[in-house]
């Protein structure tokens, strides 16, 4: 068995497909009015439709779960949000491995992260005087993950 894809449901087909354009730079490669597939692995459904599938009532804003992404240019990226109409579940922070994180809503309350990517946080603590077995120590990552995001 393989995993395909993730489906959220949305109201607006076409609001949905241009925030995930607009704010997340995933194209739309399939496109079926009711469905469309997303690059990523990413799909969505059409509300009308996915209710006709499961015959049960639709809750948004459940925050039970979230679509993960990682971006090399967090700043940049952070940047372009404020200058969005943007719903945080919160502001971005750093973890406490050193990853820099933002979380906030698409346009149906499903929760998107966008963390910055591991090799980007480990390159940042090589700059700041780190070495390997510290930075491994911080991150919580494998020695020989870190030493490959260093490569």
């Amino acid at each position: 068995m393989k995993m395909k894809n993730t489906m959220l449901v949305v109201k607006d087909m076409e609001r949905s497909r241009k925030f995930y354009w607009e704010v997340m730079g995933l194209r739309t490669l399939v496109d079926l009015q009711i469905h469309a597939v997303l690059t990523g692995g990413l799909g969505l459904q059409t509300e009308a439709s996915w209710q006709g599938f499961i015959r049960e009532d639709i809750s948004y804003k459940g925050n039970d779960a979230e679509i993960y992404f990682e971006e090399d240019d967090f700043d940049t990226f952070i940047e372009k949000l404020t200058k969005m109409d943007i719903e945080y579940v919160h502001p971005p922070y750093t973890h406490e491995w050193g990853q820099r994180v933002v979380r906030f809503y698409d346009p149906d309350n499903h929760i998107l992260e966008v963390g910055e990517s591991m090799k980007i946080v480990c390159r940042r603590f090589l700059d700041a005087g780190f070495d390997e077995m510290q930075i491994a120590k911080k991150t919580g990552l494998p020695l020989k993950a870190v030493r490959a995001y260093l490569r």
